[in-house]
């Protein structure tokens, strides 16, 4: 008597004992892949490495050096006067959007999330699901995100070439420019 294991298609593992050419006939009909005992079996899923991945990403982003940057950059003057102490909730969720296309060479996009984190260190503290449907409405067409908008999956958002003009129009002081 022979003893094989195989795999079939949906996952499920097979031990089986017969003849030769009793589990060859098995492996055929079935379309599993034998192992042998000892054998290392591959990964079923590459989902998990992606979950991994973007959480890894979101871990790169150092807010204290946002912050900062925020606080100390040429523009901090008129970054206080102009939108930190004003209410506009559009020009306060474009900002570390800004701070990050300006300053940090627009190496990464932000996340409603991250957004929040950073706002609220600065001391004016945006929720993420404001931010979120700020992002998605009044300020959407200031922002390019990297991909379609899914509950539960986060965008991250960039400051287009519009945004980064409306901004520097709002720390010099022009009304109306877009």
């Amino acid at each position: 008597m022979a003893k094989a294991s195989f795999t079939l298609p949906n996952g499920t593992v097979v031990q089986v004992e017969g003849t030769t050419e009793e589990i060859q006939r098995l492996l055929e009909f079935y379309g599993g892949k034998s192992t042998r005992p000892g054998e290392i079996k591959p990964a079923r899923r590459a989902a998990r490495k992606n979950k991994v991945a973007s959480a890894t990403e979101s871990s790169e982003v150092d807010f204290a050096r946002i912050v900062n940057l925020a606080k100390d950059c040429d523009e901090a003057d008129k970054i206080e006067t102009k939108i930190l102490d004003r209410s506009s909730q559009v020009d306060r969720t474009l900002l570390p959007l800004y701070i990050v296309y300006e300053y940090l060479g627009n190496a990464f996009g932000l996340t409603s999330g991250e957004i929040t984190k950073v706002t609220t260190d600065l001391g004016i503290p945006i929720s993420q699901p404001n931010a979120s449907s700020t992002l998605s409405g009044t300020a959407s067409r200031y922002v390019i995100g990297d991909k379609v908008k899914k509950k539960g999956q986060p965008v991250r958002y960039k400051l287009s070439r519009r945004g980064v003009k409306y901004i520097k129009a709002v720390l010099e002081g022009i009304e109306g420019e877009d």
